[in-house]
């Protein structure tokens, strides 16, 4: 199962929830789980980067995700 880490700003949303253990094979599976357990995190989803294994996604949509693999989310930084 993979490690996944949530920031502050899910954690009120999620019931106190910030370290997940899930089953996923990519991150679209993992946006689905957690759109599942907390449809309000939907829109937050859609501003945050991703770390998946420490390289820093600002699009992971079909990225792999394995079961050792360690999973960060994080406020996405817009260029301007």
């Amino acid at each position: 199962m993979a490690k996944i880490v949530l920031p502050d700003n899910f954690v009120a949303i999620t019931g106190g929830e910030r370290e997940l253990q899930l089953d996923v094979a990519n991150y679209r599976d993992l946006v689905r789980e957690l759109k599942q357990r907390w449809p309000q995190l939907a829109e937050l989803l859609d501003q945050t980067a991703v770390a998946i294994d420490g390289q820093i996604f600002q699009d992971a949509f079909l990225e792999p995700i394995g079961a050792d693999s360690e999973v960060f989310f994080m406020a996405r930084i817009e260029g301007g």
